[in-house]
């Protein structure tokens, strides 16, 4: 399953500080119909990402009925992502 969308990066201010892309709610419905195929535990759904020419692999993590995308310096820095912005998003939800 294929799923594109745009979302804000925003900043977990958690014991370790960490980058999220927000998933719009038309796109986490979309996610929610094939989670409980695909998720390995919290509800946790693995994907295949990419942004821009930065292609990666994660999981997309439950919150508030949402989903967020989880953004390693190694994925924000070359795209010049920081807290605020929007960025799209292509991901494969592996099944």
């Amino acid at each position: 399953m294929h799923v594109v969308f745009t979302g804000r990066v925003i900043e977990w201010r958690g014991p370790s500080p960490f980058c999220f892309a927000t998933v719009p709610d038309e796109q986490a419905a979309d996610i929610r119909e094939v989670a409980a195929l695909t998720t390995y535990g919290w509800g946790a759904v693995p994907v295949d990402a990419r942004i821009g020419e930065t292609a990666f692999t994660t999981s997309l993590f439950p919150k508030d009925g949402s989903y967020l995308l989880p953004l390693k310096n190694a994925v924000r820095k070359p795209q010049g992502l920081s807290a605020g912005d929007e960025v799209t998003v292509t991901t494969t939800v592996r099944v």
